[in-house]
């Protein structure tokens, strides 16, 4: 039976809206499709950092900015969080245990010393700064092991704020991106060859797509030995979300412990340790992340898998990087814009130098 235009109007009307993460969802497919197209120009822009720069413009164009902060904000949250954890699984298959070890043991120890004096240090100098929130902690990670990619995955195993994993993250590709233009023309300056500078620029240069980036301006032989240094910074992802998630196991106890020797009531203190929440010492993501690495060693899976393996690790990363760069506020970032940056310049100098030297100790 036809249905009036009343009916219609009225059964139009009745329909639910476009909501949850769906309007998220499809900002962000838009956002990537968009990073394709930026990196296709202009090839020396890594698709990552070109995600994570039209996040932020997203974030505060006049006609989007209330979509992105309203009905989107769902769905780029989704993004930003699960999307990363899957992206992060499909990173191992790039690693191979035979990759790692065929670098010598004197490599694998300067990379080793460069992650732990660059995190070390920056940490330090990010409380020192009195940067707020996890900022400190954030910022340490992906300049000491691998970009946006590491501040995610620790990020969520501390539980870190929203706008903190942004910060941090719009601070490390910044710095990353610029290594791009500036390595390069340090390394005659600096007296290094074709494989000492692609150590150089694996030890030192964040995420991988601007560590492909900048070593390739040297050559085939400095690519190949960035990408393997690189990789296995990589490697040291694991081990050190597995320690942050001891240390918040840690210190959730000590509230606890703090909440017990205040007198609180015996039925309030045991809800609010039932109701806390403890993170794995290795969250689920990071155990994928191995199982990927194995994976990958067994040498099982074919080319073509590995390949369309990569290239949807990269959307998904891309896609999770626009979520994140979404939640970056100027506004915000300006008010501590002169000790956030402080920090960028203090860990740049400091990965860079240590990296420098490891390279001129093992060569």
């Amino acid at each position: 039976m036809a249905l009036t235009l009343r009916e219609r109007a009225t059964r139009t009307r009745s329909l639910p809206p476009l909501g949850g993460d769906a309007p998220g969802l499809l900002l962000t497919a838009a956002g990537v499709a968009a990073a394709l197209a930026v990196h296709a120009a202009v090839p020396a822009v890594p698709k990552l950092t070109a995600a994570v720069v039209l996040g932020m413009a997203a974030a505060h164009l006049p006609g989007l900015r209330p979509v992105v902060r309203g009905v989107a904000r769902s769905g780029l949250s989704l993004a930003g969080k699960r999307l990363m954890r899957l992206g992060i699984v499909l990173l191992g298959l790039k690693l191979s245990l035979g990759d790692v070890l065929g670098l010598g043991w004197a490599t694998v120890a300067m990379v080793l010393a460069v992650v732990a004096a660059t995190f070390a240090g920056t940490l330090w100098l990010g409380r020192k700064l009195g940067l707020p929130g996890d900022q400190p902690l954030l910022v340490a990670t992906g300049y000491s092991i691998c970009g946006a990619s590491a501040i995610g995955a620790v990020s969520q195993a501390a539980g870190s704020e929203e706008e903190d994993v942004a910060a941090s993250v719009a601070l490390v590709t910044l710095c990353g991106t610029l290594a791009i233009a500036v390595l390069p023309l340090l390394r005659h300056p600096l007296g290094l060859g074709e494989a000492e500078f692609g150590r150089w620029v694996g030890a030192s240069v964040h995420d991988v797509g601007q560590v492909v980036a900048t070593a390739q301006t040297g050559g085939a032989g400095a690519l190949r030995e960035a990408v393997l240094v690189k990789l296995m910074r990589v490697v040291l992802l694991a081990p050190l979300v597995a320690a942050v998630a001891v240390a918040v196991r840690r210190r959730q106890q000590w509230v606890k412990q703090q909440w017990a020797e205040e007198n609180i009531s015996e039925d309030s203190s045991k809800d609010s340790i039932k109701s806390g929440s403890r993170p794995p010492i290795v969250p689920l993501f990071v155990a994928g992340f191995l199982a990927m690495i194995v994976l990958r060693t067994t040498g099982v899976l074919p080319e073509r898998a590995l390949t369309l393996a990569g290239d949807a690790q990269e959307l998904l990363l891309a896609a999770a990087l626009f979520g994140l760069g979404s939640a970056v506020h100027l506004p915000t970032m300006v008010r501590t814009g002169g000790r956030i940056a402080l920090l960028g310049l203090g860990s740049w100098v400091m990965v860079a130098g240590v990296s420098y030297a490891g390279v001129l100790l093992t060569t």
